[in-house]
């Protein structure tokens, strides 16, 4: 298991990830509404990758990430 302590880090080594196997990818999103932190995971079962916030301005960019990963999904 791999935490990440910055975005972009985080968001670069999910694309690699996701676009080595996308079929086995899976990709969660928990929030723990008492402490206020979003934890994101993406996994394909060998290789884990997490990154953890409290930061608001985060999940505009978790929309992005998303969007771009649906994106490639339909494309192929």
């Amino acid at each position: 298991m791999t935490y990440f302590t910055s975005w972009d880090e985080f968001a670069k080594a999910a694309e690699r990830l996701h676009s080595a196997n996308p079929e086995k990818c899976r990709f969660v999103t928990k929030y723990n509404h008492t402490k206020g932190q979003l934890v994101l995971k993406l996994t394909d079962d060998i290789v884990c990758l997490q990154y953890s916030t409290n930061q608001l301005q985060d999940v505009k960019k978790l929309e992005k990430l998303s969007s771009t990963l649906l994106r490639s999904i339909v494309t192929q």
